[in-house]
């Protein structure tokens, strides 16, 4: 049986409310009535173990999100780790690893990532994300410019770069002979659990050893697999 005191840290309402970022297709597909994915697999996990059923809060974006949870309307989420969130929010290791990428016109001078970073060159990306954090404390030369959806953005207003996560980019990249995709990824995004600092010792020590059991007996690759998704499990913390 769970420890009561645990699942009362975790879900005080009797219900654990986890926050699902749709925005991200490795991480989360289908829709606010019908989630699914390896976010949504280890909600229900997360749940099972403390004995109560789970509510999903499903957003467009990891901005709101990450809002949700530190709001306090959402007691868990799944969310890339990054210092500037990391600031307010509680993270376990990661158990998946995904790629951000940057994509450029066809006939762009730009071969390599660590080019990309240059004056005059203006990049899109999805406001945000968690790409867009880590380069915002990154880029030295370089501009950025948000929206809802960086791809969108890119085109809307004739940029010189897109950044993205790697899978979606990559398909975007391969129904549109104007872009190619820049090697190699210049970052790595470590997805993890999130939940906010004022939960108990006991139960982050609790979200921390499931995530390692999970990752380690198989359930994080299976569910990356029943979603179609190719993304790496991260290894031990």
């Amino acid at each position: 049986m769970p420890d009561p005191a645990i699942t009362k840290s975790l879900a005080p309402a009797g219900v654990l409310r986890a926050s699902i970022n749709l925005g991200n297709p490795v991480m989360a597909q289908g829709t606010a009535d019908a989630p699914a994915g390896v976010t949504v697999e280890l909600s229900r996990a997360i749940a099972g173990r403390l004995g109560v059923p789970v509510e999903f809060l499903c957003f467009d974006a990891a901005r709101d999100s990450f809002d949700a949870l530190r709001g306090g309307a959402a007691d868990v989420g799944f969310l890339a780790i990054e210092p500037a969130r990391a600031a307010e929010v509680w993270f376990t290791a990661p158990y998946v690893l995904i790629e951000g990428v940057f994509a450029v016109p066809d006939s762009s001078p730009l071969t390599r990532a660590d080019e990309v970073d240059r004056d005059g060159v203006r990049i899109a990306v999805k406001d945000g994300s968690a790409y867009d954090l880590y380069l915002t404390r990154t880029l030295e030369r370089a501009e950025l410019v948000r929206g809802p959806e960086s791809i969108d953005v890119y085109r809307a207003q004739e940029l010189n770069a897109v950044a993205g996560i790697r899978q979606p980019l990559s398909r975007v990249v391969t129904d549109d002979p104007t872009l190619r995709l820049v090697e190699p990824a210049f970052m790595q995004i470590r997805q993890a659990v999130a939940t906010t600092p004022d939960r108990s010792a006991a139960a982050k020590a609790f979200l921390h050893d499931l995530v390692e059991q999970l990752k380690s007996d198989g359930f994080v690759a299976e569910a990356l697999r029943n979603s179609g998704q190719d993304a790496t499990v991260a290894g031990p913390a």
